[in-house]
């Protein structure tokens, strides 16, 4: 996540309590810049994530074990997967950090990860300590006898 993003989002939550509701009209007309306006937050999150790690989307739906064409209409919006371990997949493929990981999902409209979870927490293990290869990933859960990311013939 870049530094900027983080930034723009520590402040918001730093103002958050001392907002109170009747002030929300003006508070949102006056940070518009700071908020996610845009139709496809979730698309521009990705793709500047990607970027600014130096990874082509190829490359990523290479390694995440999604098609190009199915993982572009991800991207983009024009498809919607009601599947996390998807979007798990292209986070781990994008080499995302846990911050990131969590916004993303996030954005998509998914439970962010949940150390209170045992796959949860097998997969922040995972991307804590920088396991990014989903087949590595899917052996790890299987070990711990959870569900692989990657169906079985997907």
């Amino acid at each position: 996540m870049n530094e900027t993003y983080k930034q723009t989002l520590r402040k918001l939550n730093e103002l958050l309590p001392r907002i109170a509701p009747e002030d929300l009209p003006a508070f949102l007309a006056g940070h518009g810049d700071d908020l996610l306006t845009g139709d496809r937050p979730f698309s521009d999150y990705m793709r500047s994530l990607f970027r600014e790690k130096g990874i082509l989307q190829q490359n990523v739906f290479l390694a995440a074990d999604i098609s190009e064409n199915y993982g572009y209409k991800l991207i983009s919006g024009e498809k919607h997967t009601v599947q996390r371990d998807v979007i798990l997949r292209l986070c781990l493929a994008g080499r995302f950090d846990r911050e990131e990981t969590q916004e993303a999902l996030i954005l998509y409209g998914m439970a962010p990860l949940h150390a209170r979870f045992p796959r949860d927490l097998v997969l922040l293990a995972a991307i804590h300590n920088r396991m990014y290869d989903v087949h590595l990933v899917d052996e790890l859960l299987v070990r711990c006898s959870l569900p692989p990311l990657t169906a079985r013939g997907e």
